[in-house]
């Protein structure tokens, strides 16, 4: 059994909000570990679209997601904060002291003073289309997110699906593919008006080829797709040929193991407060997407500002009795300090 970790705070989710606790929280002096059940910080930013554009956040008109993940880290270096990847937090338990025990599914145990869950919507799971014989070309010729555009280049790909994730790579994986099909099960769709007009243009000039149906088949061999078989459309089946496939079904979001804690529940999310995003557990707070409230918005711009008010309640936990001075970085020397900008 390995040794017992111990920091100040301790935040479930790697993802954009959970990086900024660490800045908010280091300006106060704590020390911050973070565990994730992905392989790398940024969460769902960087597993699902990291080479998405972002436009609503303050002074970056625009920015990918993979971008922003690589500025919050840069911001957060000066407080030197710990990871633990590829790991699920399995269980919490508050030691006598008012210390929490959380150990995760590889058996490695943390003690903080506070945790902060900053999951998002929990673990979450690509939704595995119904498609027969599907799991031999997962991780092969089946993908369920796009890392790196490039390896798309000059192949028959056929994306499927009717929202946002499959009309915004319908239009920014067709100028490298060597062909794009898009399939969905009916005419109308879910995504923005405009990607779906942009698609609708570009099937007019013979850019891409749009099939109403669902995928019932597939064929290739050694994880390698060939063709896919469509059902559904006025003329029959159709067969597609193609190496790569993008179904995009929706996630499956799971508390998992947070559900076990003890916290209130509301529709699968955490009902905190808005004075300081404290859940119904002292000491554990909850931040971004895993968060409710009356007025709640699911926005990255709302879990920054929840998260600078949790860390003002996190430091009255970690460090009772300390006088608290709220500054500014702009005009604290001793904040510049920590910061590095006058080293």
């Amino acid at each position: 059994m390995s040794e017992t970790i111990k920091t100040d705070v301790l935040i479930v989710g790697a993802g954009p909000i959970g990086l900024f606790a660490v800045f908010e929280l280091g300006l106060l002096d704590m020390k911050c570990h973070l565990i994730d059940i992905l392989d790398r910080p940024g969460g769902q930013c960087a597993e699902l679209y990291p080479e998405k554009p972002i436009y609503d956040i303050p002074g970056w008109p625009t920015i990918s997601a993979q971008g922003l993940v690589d500025k919050l880290m840069e911001q957060i270096h000066p407080f030197k904060p710990e990871f633990t990847f590829n790991r699920m937090v399995s269980s919490l338990e508050k030691l006598e002291d008012g210390t929490f025990r959380v150990a995760t599914d590889e058996g490695e145990m943390f003690e903080a003073k506070v945790v902060v869950i900053a999951a998002g919507g929990g673990s979450f799971q690509p939704k595995r289309p119904p498609i027969p014989g599907i799991e031999a070309y997962e991780g092969k010729s089946v993908f369920y997110s796009v890392r790196r555009m490039e390896e798309f280049r000059g192949h028959d790909l056929v994306i499927v699906g009717g929202g946002d994730s499959a009309l915004d790579w319908t239009l920014n994986l067709q100028p490298i593919a060597k062909s794009v099909t898009l399939v969905h099960r009916r005419p109308e769709f879910r995504a923005a008006p405009d990607s779906v007009n942009k698609m609708y243009a570009m099937q007019e000039m013979k850019q891409l080829a749009f099939l109403v149906g669902q995928v019932s088949g597939l064929a290739g061999a050694d994880g390698q797709l060939a063709s896919a078989t469509i059902k559904g459309g006025p003329g029959g089946d159709v067969e597609v040929p193609c190496t790569r496939m993008l179904p995009f079904f929706g996630l499956t979001m799971k508390l998992g193991p947070i559900a076990e804690w003890g916290l209130n529940l509301h529709e699968n999310l955490i009902p905190v407060d808005t004075e300081k995003f404290q859940t119904s557990v002292p000491g554990i707070f909850a931040v971004g997407d895993i968060n409710w409230y009356p007025g709640k918005l699911k926005l990255i711009l709302s879990g920054f500002h929840e998260v600078a008010l949790m860390a003002q309640a996190a430091k009255r936990i970690v460090s009772p009795g300390e006088r608290i001075v709220f500054q500014y970085t702009t005009s604290s020397t001793s904040l510049q300090k920590k910061l590095g900008v006058h080293d």
